[in-house]
């Protein structure tokens, strides 16, 4: 495996683990209320995703109500911009292959 295609996967399984952190932190927050900073659990779902829900809050209409922006930024990373990484690193030649 080469460099590249360790940066590749390294980089997928960060995103996954954004978008699916995004959808643990949408579920939690049905059960912990966001004004409860002693939660260590909640922390940790923040901390991760904090990042995501702002970028991609700042791109999607005001609308939409804060509660759901973690959904909103797991959709956009998981439909947008992991395809778009794989789309890149396929272009450049650095993706891994399926054979050897």
């Amino acid at each position: 495996m080469t460099a590249a295609q360790i940066i590749f996967s390294v980089l997928n399984y960060a995103l996954a683990a954004v978008v699916w952190s995004c959808v643990g932190r949408f579920l939690l927050s049905w059960f912990v209320p966001a004004i409860q900073p002693g939660n260590y659990i909640w922390r940790g779902f923040v901390l991760v995703t904090e990042w995501a829900v702002r970028v991609f809050g700042a791109l999607t209409p005001s609308y939409v109500v804060p509660t759901f922006m973690p959904l909103v930024a797991a959709f956009w990373l998981y439909w947008g911009v992991r395809p778009l990484l794989l789309v890149a690193f396929v272009q450049a030649g650095l993706s891994p292959s399926l054979g050897n």
